[in-house]
Order: C-alpha cells, then sequence, then structure tokens
C-alpha cells in the first residue's frame, strides 16, 4: 500500500457517520416524463409527414438538377415549355419559341408590351385587346421578311406605304378626307376605275397636265348641269373621224316671199354665235340669231 492510499484510508474512517441516509433521485419522472415523450413523438411524426410531403412535391413538381417541371435552366437561360400562367409582371430580355412551334401570348383580357428606356420612362406600348390593336409609339414600321424592305410606316407627319401595289377590296372603295397624291391610279384587268365625289366636287390637278386615256373603250365625261372646256394658253383640239354634237337646238328660217311654198329642208349647218351658242340651221337660210357675225362650220 502506498503512502496516499494509507492517507485515505484513515481520513475515511475518521469521518462521522449517519444512521440513516437519505437518497434523492436524479431524473424526470411521473407526468414531465410522459409530456417530454409525448412531444418527442410529435416532433417525430412531424418530421416523418414533411418528409413525405417534400417527396410528393418533388415527386409532382418534377424536380431535377436541370429544373423544375417544364421550367429548364440552361446555359443561355430559362427554358419553359408547355402552357404557363404569370399573375405578376415579366421582365426578360428576349423570348424565344422553339423552332417547330409557334409562340402564343393569351390573356383572359389584353396583352400589353411596354417598352421602357434607361429612366424607366414609357417609350412604346403594343396592346392587344378584345376591341382594338393599338400601338403608341414615334413612329410605327412595318417591313417585309426578305430584305427587310419598308411596307408600312406610320409617324405624326406622314404615312408612307411602301409596297408595290395597294389594293382595296371593299365595296364602298377607299374614302379620303383630304387631298391625294399619286402618279398612277389603276383599276384590276377587266374592271372599272370610278372616282366619285357624292356631295361634293372632284378635282384632278397636275402642273405639267393630265392625261386620262381609254385604249380599248369609251371615255365618258356627263354632268347634270354645265360641262366646261377651257384653255387659258392654248387650243382645245378634238381629233376624230366622226364629231358628233347631239340634241342641239334647230333653228327656224324665214323665206323671202311670205307667199311662195319653200321646199323641205333636208341639209342643216352647225351654226355659232357670237356669244358661243351652237345650233343647227337649214342651209341656205336666215338665222334666228340676230347678229351677221355667225359662222358655220360645216354644211
Amino acid at each position: 500500500m502506498t503512502r496516499e492510499q494509507y492517507i485515505l484510508a484513515t481520513q475515511q474512517n475518521n469521518l462521522p457517520r449517519t444512521e440513516n441516509p437519505q437518497f434523492y433521485p436524479v431524473g424526470i419522472y411521473g407526468w414531465r416524463k410522459r409530456c417530454l415523450y409525448f412531444f418527442v413523438l410529435l416532433l417525430l411524426v412531424t418530421m416523418i409527414v414533411n418528409l413525405a410531403m417534400t417527396i410528393w412535391i418533388l415527386k409532382v413538381m418534377n424536380f431535377t438538377v436541370d429544373g423544375m417541371g417544364n421550367l429548364r435552366v440552361t446555359k443561355k437561360g430559362i427554358r419553359l415549355e408547355g402552357v404557363s400562367e404569370f399573375l405578376l409582371p415579366l421582365y426578360v430580355k428576349e423570348i424565344h419559341s422553339r423552332k417547330d412551334s409557334p409562340l402564343v401570348l393569351q390573356s383572359d383580357r389584353n396583352v400589353t408590351v411596354n417598352a421602357r428606356n434607361n429612366m424607366g420612362q414609357l417609350t412604346g406600348q403594343l396592346t392587344v385587346g378584345a376591341d382594338a390593336v393599338e400601338a403608341q409609339c414615334k413612329r410605327f414600321e412595318v417591313r417585309a421578311n426578305e430584305g427587310g424592305k419598308l411596307l408600312f410606316s406610320a409617324d405624326e407627319d406622314e404615312i408612307i406605304i411602301g409596297a408595290d401595289r395597294l389594293k382595296v377590296t371593299g365595296t364602298e372603295g377607299a374614302v379620303f378626307g383630304h387631298s391625294v397624291e399619286t402618279p398612277h391610279i389603276r383599276a384590276e384587268p377587266s374592271q372599272d376605275l370610278k372616282l366619285e365625289s357624292p356631295t361634293r366636287s372632284l378635282i384632278m390637278e397636275a402642273p405639267r397636265g393630265v392625261q386620262v386615256s381609254a385604249a380599248a373603250g369609251d371615255l365618258k365625261a356627263t354632268c347634270r348641269k354645265e360641262l366646261h372646256l377651257q384653255s387659258t394658253e392654248g387650243e382645245i383640239f378634238l381629233n376624230a373621224d366622226t364629231i358628233r354634237l347631239g340634241n342641239l337646238p334647230m333653228g327656224s328660217f324665214s323665206s323671202s316671199s311670205p307667199s311662195s311654198s319653200a321646199p323641205r329642208q333636208t341639209i342643216y349647218e352647225v351654226c355659232v354665235c357670237p356669244s358661243g351658242k351652237l345650233y343647227l340651221s337649214p342651209a341656205g337660210a336666215g338665222s334666228t340669231c340676230q347678229s351677221s357675225s355667225n359662222i358655220c362650220l360645216w354644211s
């Protein structure tokens, strides 16, 4: 026995001993223990339910390492397949569809596409609604797929139509509220061309001349009141094999002797009064125009 063990043994023998020693239990007993077990069991059940719900959500939403469901995260961006609904604004740089599928944007009310500058100000807006399609911008252009040819352009100052031919198929034609400037107006083959102003006048002006021609048909000009042909500096030239003036008033003649019976006239002359009036007069007879300066065109 070593010295240390001997000292410890003699010290224990010298301690006073109690006759009835009391022992105090250490731990949780009674209703506290049952509550603790209940909470541990409830926590275990909750963890199992959460784990089961997480696995179910992962399976239903089709979570993978590439994305979620129809949403795939690629190097070029996000790829979305199928029908998708956006409840809040969508901010993207570009939207592309697959090469073999169209891109469809659908809304219960309208579809609005806004363009803003770096200050957040609205610079352009395209709204597709149930009643109309509205575009608000400084300049609206429509270009062809091949070559980028300008087909239609509109701004505050003018509207440009760059197509090779403008075709109006409506039964009422085209209605213009103001002047129209064009180098050529042509109807469809085998169709008539009609320029009409129902309640006002129709004016055609050109500084170097106006030419109206009918290569394979008639040219008719009708009016209700008066038809004026006026040339301020040149002349009016009528060139045709036959020139006919219908519905001219027929003049009367007086014989030199009232008692003599004049033969029936079968030849008439077209005469012009100084006032410019044309009328028919029997050849060789006195004119009803009270002037001596009548001019006979032919007899």
